[in-house]
């Protein structure tokens, strides 16, 4: 008989785990071990680039016909911070008052604990793995928390390589904001980085006939990136957004007009823009202000959107049937690896809540992994039983 996994204990052997990005610190030994055990064939992936340290990932696969329903994740996390600042060891998965503290607790080790809790369950109902009319994977991944190269983008590759397909994605990172489960995320804004250097010529402040401020340039040229704004949204995202991060100088003078100057800004884009199209907006408007400039754009991911359907509504009944109430169809939020995933089968995001991510005392209450083990069944219910 299968065992019925329980979402609290495999979440704090997951956080005791110290797998801060890129090291694997046992947490997907641990999952391989799990997963054997339920009959998953499980295949561990290190990946490489000249430029980024290895990292290991997993991709375990329990059945071998189609449909394959797929969980993704990730087991890296953050470091830690400052760890004095933390009311218990950051890697000792206490509960306190009914909450998991934790490095991973909400992002996002708690919700591969659910899912596969849940899937437990849900094999457990059956009696058994045998008979299942599909297939069920999980796609876990060791570099998310960083720069995203060796990890879910390079497991596709080698997935379509193997002949692997994706009928449907849920991935599991924390997208509740107030109460648990209130949103699905079914798309995502785009991120563009630009790095902008305006140049000038270098002199004295006493003497500024002989020289070309660029500072007075680079205010000039910054103005209408935030004067106007890029969009007003529309029915399933909010508007596109650009935020200047920092100006920098490194002029340690008081009587010396610096040579150049730099600034940072992040774009989140709707789906009514590309990369492409973001980088000729900016450049119109640097172009028209009339400074001499360099500009490095670096795009860390597009906007896409996976339109409401028969996967979000199983995930929405399934919420509702748990819940009481069905959750809000979203875009919100930073970048996941579902920009990765989106390009080979239907996808959505469905985890715990987002307050703590990254935070000292990141935590979850014990009650919502249970909840969101019961959400997790229900998913994989009405996706092979329907």
């Amino acid at each position: 008989m299968t065992v019925r996994l329980d979402p609290l204990d495999l979440a704090q052997s997951l956080i005791r785990c110290p797998s801060v990005t890129p090291v694997e610190g046992g947490a997907l030994d641990l999952l391989e071990e799990v997963l054997g055990g339920m009959g998953f064939q499980c295949h561990r992936l290190t990946f490489s680039d000249e430029d980024t340290p290895d990292v290991e990932n997993l991709y375990a696969r329990l059945g071998t016909e189609a449909p394959n329903f797929c969980y993704a994740g990730h087991t890296d996390v953050v470091p830690v911070g400052d760890a004095a600042a933390w009311s218990v060891d950051p890697f000792a998965a206490e509960v306190i008052d009914g909450n998991l503290i934790g490095r991973g607790a909400a992002d996002m080790k708690g919700s591969i604990a659910a899912f596969v809790a849940g899937l437990s369950r849900f094999i457990a109902d059956r009696g058994g793995p045998a008979g299942l009319k599909g297939s069920i994977s999980l796609l876990i991944t060791g570099d998310e928390e960083d720069v995203a190269i060796n990890g879910t983008r390079k497991v596709l590759d080698w997935m379509t390589q193997q002949g692997e397909t994706l009928d449907a994605c849920l991935v599991g990172e924390p997208t509740s904001n107030d109460t648990l489960a209130d949103m699905v995320k079914i798309g995502r804004r785009g991120s563009l980085n630009g790095f902008l250097e305006v140049h000038g010529i270098q002199g004295h402040t006493a003497y500024p006939q002989l020289a070309d401020n660029p500072l007075h340039h680079l205010v000039r040229v910054l103005h209408p990136l935030v004067e106007d704004p890029m969009d007003g949204g529309n029915a399933h995202f909010p508007p596109s957004s650009l935020q200047i991060t920092t100006i920098d100088v490194g002029n340690p003078t008081t009587n010396v007009i610096p040579a150049k100057g730099q600034a940072r800004f992040n774009v989140r884009f709707n789906d009514g823009y590309t990369s492409a199209t973001v980088e000729q907006w900016v450049r119109e408007r640097l172009d028209k202000a009339g400074a001499k400039y360099d500009l490095d754009i670096r795009v860390s991911g597009e906007s896409f959107l996976c339109p409401p359907g028969p996967f979000s509504d199983l995930l929405s009944n399934a919420v509702e049937n748990v819940m009481g109430k069905p959750p809000e169809l979203g875009t919100t939020g930073g970048t996941s690896d579902a920009r990765f995933i989106k390009d080979y089968c239907p996808i959505a995001e469905l985890g715990l809540l987002n307050a703590t991510a990254h935070k000292v005392d990141e935590q979850v209450p014990v009650a919502h992994l249970q909840q969101l083990t019961d959400i997790y069944q229900a998913v994989l219910q009405g996706y092979f039983l329907a």
